[in-house]
């Protein structure tokens, strides 16, 4: 097993302690819980060659200093890190956006040095995907924790070769589905690199040939798998209803979004971040069900 530490200058605010927590908080992939406030540790495939690997993140002001080991190749596990993580994105404009947009101003103050982070990779995001259509989050997380228990590599969840060749017995068509998750990814259709390179109305329409996923769960797996920074869902109605909320009534996406860009989906992340912890506060239990009757291949929730 070899290591590789590499320090990455940060563009704009990052709080690793406020992201960890947030990514603590993500039930379709969430961080167990730790007391050190001044590290994030995880395991992952890492895209490239679909090894397991492990990094431990600190930050030191303004680097992310991230040190990472594994057999394969941690140069590509480092630039996913940095995917993953948000770390990849200039955000020195991102303060402006809330200083335009009070209520974004808000959702900064309240979450400051946030970035979106959670899946692993679009693999990871499409399989959540699958095993979260039409069954309760907690069901679809047990069924992902015991795929990782059975079939992954000491918490990493399972390679793509060894997912395919899989004989499932899970409800409905969800063996054959995470079947095909897995030979896209093997096939390249869910590399996270290339969807960040397209526009994110043409990368959720390359999702969407993958059996199994439906326009929901595509953008899942741009927006979030892939992280990329400037985008909006179009089928998640708990964020349509959080944009009535604190715009008003009427009140259309297109316009209000256009002071986000080019950070439109970190945008989103933060409103339904505060969503789900106002909901949490008044004692509601929101997204109970990952899918009511959708069209196949869309979960229920956009952030988990």
């Amino acid at each position: 097993m070899s290591r590789h530490t590499v320090s990455l200058a940060l563009q704009g605010p990052w709080s690793l302690t406020v992201s960890r927590r947030f990514w603590e908080g993500f039930a379709p992939a969430a961080l167990p819980a730790t007391a050190a406030d001044d590290r994030l540790a995880t395991v992952f495939r890492v895209e490239a060659d679909w090894t397991r690997a492990e990094v431990v993140v600190r930050q030191d002001e303004g680097t992310a200093i991230l040190e990472l080991s594994g057999a394969g190749d941690l140069d590509a596990a480092a630039a996913q890190v940095a995917r993953f993580l948000s770390l990849d994105v200039d955000a020195r404009a991102w303060p402006e956006v809330g200083r335009t947009d009070p209520v974004i101003g808000h959702a900064q103050q309240a979450l400051p040095g946030l970035r979106p982070c959670g899946f692993h990779s679009p693999y990871e995001a499409a399989a959540w995907a699958v095993l979260s259509q039409r069954v309760r989050i907690v069901q679809a997380a047990r069924l992902r924790g015991d795929l990782v228990a059975r079939h992954g590599d000491d918490g990493a969840f399972p390679a793509p070769a060894v997912l395919r060749a899989l004989d499932l017995d899970l409800p409905g068509r969800k063996g054959e589905y995470l079947r095909a998750v897995a030979g896209a990814a093997l096939d390249g259709v869910l590399d996270g690199a290339r969807l960040r390179t397209l526009d994110p109305v043409d990368a959720v329409s390359a999702v969407q040939q993958v059996r199994g996923i439906g326009p929901f769960a595509a953008e899942l797996v741009v927006l979030r798998g892939a992280n990329a920074p400037d985008a909006l869902p179009g089928h998640e109605r708990r964020f349509d209803a959080e944009v009535d909320e604190q715009y008003g009534s009427g009140a259309l996406l297109a316009e209000v979004a256009e002071h986000w860009r080019p950070y439109r989906t970190w945008a989103v992340v933060h409103l339904r971040a505060l969503r789900e912890q106002r909901t949490r506060e008044i004692g509601g239990a929101p997204d109970a069900v990952s899918s009511s009757p959708r069209p196949s291949g869309e979960t229920g929730r956009f952030d988990g």
